[in-house]
């Protein structure tokens, strides 16, 4: 699984940059990719916070909860990439400057 992981954290934003290059419309997509993934990252967060809050609980150890929800992993998953892209696609532009 570590190896998948470290895989997927090299290819996948690669990918998005040879993609940003091709195709114009694909730089717009990962941006509004990206916009939705934060809201939906946030919006989780900020729900699974206030529960912990009204209910009155320990937080260490029931914020852990959100890890299950399948939609924060994958939104977190999507901005960590996106990160990874844009300092790729930044790097590179400062060293075609030069």
């Amino acid at each position: 699984m570590s190896i998948m992981i470290i895989l997927i954290l090299l290819l996948i934003p690669a990918c998005m940059l040879v993609g940003s290059w091709m195709f114009i419309s694909c730089r717009i997509w990962f941006h509004i990719l990206a916009m939705v993934s934060a809201y939906v990252f946030g919006i989780i967060s900020a729900l699974a916070v206030n529960d912990i809050l009204r209910d009155d609980t320990v937080f260490m150890t029931n914020i852990h909860g959100v890890f299950n929800n399948q939609l924060f992993l994958l939104s977190g998953g999507y901005l960590g990439c996106y990160g990874i892209y844009l300092m790729w696609k930044r790097l590179l532009i400062e060293i075609r400057k030069e």
